[in-house]
């Protein structure tokens, strides 16, 4: 069992900045890859990015390539989503989920094992 809370999250400006953080506990952290999605009102759970159990390999969704980083802290069983150019589309909330499947960066949340609760993300214009 892991246990992932985020925290972060808030209103923002367009074009500004937001760093969400993700804190995991339980199982060994550093034995998942870990993935960011966001859900915006009326609308499904969209993957947005994903980094492999090392950090050495990440991947994003092609809407927040270029602007948003993910990065993970083994050592203090941290992951991080910096947002960079945000737009009042990124307007969501922003869930952290775990996948014990470390082979592969997965994109689909059926597929991830552990999520947080989530933390609200708002981009005014």
């Amino acid at each position: 069992q892991v246990q992932l809370v985020e925290s972060g999250g808030g209103l923002v400006q367009a074009g500004g900045s937001l760093r969400l953080s993700c804190a995991a506990s339980g199982r060994t952290f550093s034995n998942y890859n870990m993935g960011w999605f966001r859900q915006a009102p009326g609308k499904e759970r969209q993957f947005v990015a994903a980094i492999s159990w090392t950090g050495s390999r990440t991947y994003y969704d092609d809407s927040v390539k270029g602007r948003f980083t993910i990065s993970r802290d083994n050592d203090e069983n941290m992951v991080y989503l910096q947002m960079n150019s945000l737009k009042p589309e990124d307007t969501a909330v922003y869930y952290c989920a775990a996948d014990q499947t470390r082979w592969t960066l997965r994109q689909t949340e059926t597929e991830y094992d552990y999520w947080g609760q989530g933390t609200q993300v708002t981009v005014s214009s």
